[in-house]
């Protein structure tokens, strides 16, 4: 049978060779971020259930592993933004499917080459060697991000996430792909904003419209994506795709008249004050100018159900600058009433917020209240 192998290196061409000959030897592997302290890696490998366990010491055999399907290639952790960590299986033809489409959208030549410079066991870091080892492409690996060795790099092509976006020199590469939360509207021309996930195989939708052989549709508000780079199933064997090969990703989104895909955010994060819908990252969007580093997210209020609260780690307006700043583009209701100050905002890899893990945190804390 298949064997899943966890890989626990180092990002660096010795990795790649790794991944290469796990896939010739018609197994998958299950990428382990070093970064984790050990309780955390073990409780990733008693979740996921690999067989063995490489790291540059050598292999190591792990109890009770689940056996993969022909075919699987991939096992990757996603923790998402709710904090509920699942195994995503994907197949080689998948990830193929996945680096073809992307190579056509890109217009990916032999001169071109790929930097992979996020981490490598979430699906945006992991995509760019996937990629670039099933199609062929020059590959530069780094282990982790660094903004002088990425100015320094000769690669045309990279996935990035905003934070890193604005730390490096944007000009010098010919595609960027943009992943994560809140991409800049102002982001330069070369930059292209992905919607997608770990269950899509990387980003499947370019700056608003799908890129070859996917398909979208909203069902009921949610957003449902269709393509062959689809996983196959989650490790435990359940899934989140229909009988008509739909994906239901929890995102509610909705379609321009030029068929342009609007991602207004999980379906779960809507704020609900006061009888009206708020999405966090439509006020998030008038704001990432004037605070640094925050997040909306809602929190219990007895009058309205709840109310829009917006959570900081550092200097930011007083809470009525923000909210006259909110109002010049939005309604008066998705103007925050409360503000609060903590030390970190919980956040996945790939820079999103984790709502549910925020509003958690908050929900006790007496925050800064409109007068």
């Amino acid at each position: 049978m298949p064997r899943l192998v966890a890989l626990d290196m180092p990002t660096n061409d010795a990795y790649v060779a790794m991944v290469r000959r796990i896939w010739d030897e018609g197994n998958a592997v299950l990428p382990v971020d070093s970064r984790l302290p050990e309780p955390a890696k073990q409780r990733l490998l008693d979740a996921i259930r690999p067989h063995e366990v490489r790291t540059d010491a050598g292999s190591e055999r792990r109890p009770d592993p689940i056996d993969t399907e022909v075919g699987d290639a991939l096992v990757i952790a996603t923790s998402g933004s709710t904090g509920d960590p699942k195994g995503v299986v994907h197949t080689l033809a998948g990830l193929m499917a996945s680096a073809r489409a992307t190579s056509a959208a890109l217009g990916v030549t032999r001169d071109d080459r790929w930097l992979a410079c996020l981490p490598v066991a979430h699906i945006g870091g992991f995509s760019v060697i996937s990629r670039a080892v099933l199609t062929d492409i020059p590959l530069e690996v780094h282990d982790g991000f660094d903004a002088e060795r990425v100015n320094a790099s000769p690669s045309s092509l990279t996935s990035l996430v905003p934070t890193a976006l604005t730390r490096v020199n944007s000009g010098r590469f010919r595609r960027i792909l943009l992943g994560g939360s809140r991409p800049p509207n102002d982001r330069p021309d070369n930059c292209v904003a992905t919607y997608g996930m770990t269950e899509t195989g990387s980003g499947v939708v370019y700056d608003g419209f799908a890129i070859p052989d996917v398909e979208f549709h909203i069902i009921d508000g949610e957003i449902a994506v269709r393509g062959p780079m689809l996983m196959r199933a989650y490790r435990d064997g359940s899934t989140s795709i229909d009988a008509d090969g739909w994906l239901h990703t929890g995102d509610a989104g909705r379609l321009n008249d030029d068929g342009r895909l609007d991602v207004d955010g999980r379906i779960g994060d809507v704020i609900v004050s006061g009888g009206e819908k708020i999405w966090p990252e439509a006020v998030e969007a008038v704001l990432h100018r004037q605070v640094s580093d925050f997040a909306i997210v809602k929190h219990p209020d007895s009058d309205w159900g709840e109310r829009v609260m917006l959570v900081h780690t550092g200097d930011a307006p007083s809470l009525g600058e923000i909210r006259d700043l909110v109002k010049v583009s939005l309604p008066a209701y998705c103007a925050p009433t409360a503000m609060l100050r903590v030390e970190s905002l919980p956040r996945t890899a790939s820079g999103k917020v984790r709502r549910t893990e925020l509003a958690a945190l908050v929900r006790d804390l007496r925050p800064d209240e409109r007068h």
